[in-house]
């Protein structure tokens, strides 16, 4: 079945959940809840990549991410460190991370790439049009599927010329970063011509605003359309999904998979 990727925000400023889990003590029962509700991976992000969102400095990030990470390691899950800079990779990773998730595809920091390479970390690279502050500042394609995938292709090359194993790549295409409502909806009707690229996609709609541009509602009412196209995306093939409302979700694929066999 497809892997749950539980989202752990350590941050005051995330789109539906900021300021929840700013508290580490919080936040690791949080990630302790998620894992009992069937999350296999956690993600844990110290700096908000919401729209509009403000950079945090790296020691702020550190200070956020480093206690949260040692105090879920214990779980024996997965831990993600949703981060773009090295130095918070780095400590991540010490502290008992086995993932980066960047949502820079590695341009962020010119450190990065060969961390990960000497490390042997999973990496998540993701597609983003310009920086959270400016991403969706009018977002515009020819053919939002094959520039994104066009892009994939190239951060996996580079990926794997610094030295990182091809198999301990993913690719996620960016829901929500740099890409209108219709965009969303494009990449994930056409799923199937990113995952002609080889390896495993990440998606992440857990809530986003592309839901309430179909619908109207706000971010703390999305459940549904997060399971909606959670379920659709797990259909035409993704292998991760990274979501907030991890036992619901569960419970939705578990349905789907008894259903479609």
């Amino acid at each position: 079945m497809t892997k749950l990727m539980g989202v752990v925000n350590v941050t005051p400023d995330s789109f539906s959940d900021g300021g929840l889990y700013l508290d580490p003590e919080a936040a690791i029962s949080h990630g302790w809840e998620l894992v009992a509700a069937g999350a296999e991976i956690l993600d844990v992000g110290g700096e908000s990549t919401r729209p509009g969102a403000d950079p945090v400095d790296a020691e702020e990030e550190l200070r956020r991410v480093v206690p949260v990470v040692r105090g879920l390691r214990q779980l024996g899950c997965d831990i993600s460190v949703d981060t773009s800079k090295a130095r918070v990779a780095e400590a991540a990773l010490e502290s008992g991370a086995t993932i980066v998730n960047d949502v820079t595809a590695l341009r962020g920091d010119p450190g990065m790439a060969a961390l990960c390479a000497g490390r042997g970390a999973g990496v998540v690279l993701m597609h983003m049009l310009g920086d959270p502050r400016t991403m969706q500042d009018d977002p515009r394609y020819d053919d939002v599927v094959a520039e994104v995938r066009s892009f994939l292709a190239e951060r996996l090359e580079a990926a794997v010329a610094a030295g990182i194993a091809e198999e301990r790549i993913w690719l996620d295409p960016g829901i929500g970063f740099g890409k209108t409502a219709a965009h969303n909806m494009e990449l994930l009707r056409r799923l199937g011509e990113l995952r002609q690229l080889g390896r495993p996609l990440v998606i992440g709609t857990s809530r986003k605003s592309f839901i309430g541009k179909v619908d109207g509602s706000a971010a703390g009412e999305r459940l549904g359309g997060t399971i909606a196209s959670s379920v659709l995306a797990a259909a035409e093939g993704a292998e991760v999904l990274r979501v907030h409302d991890v036992a619901e979700v569960r419970q939705a694929l578990t349905v789907a998979t008894a259903i479609l066999g």
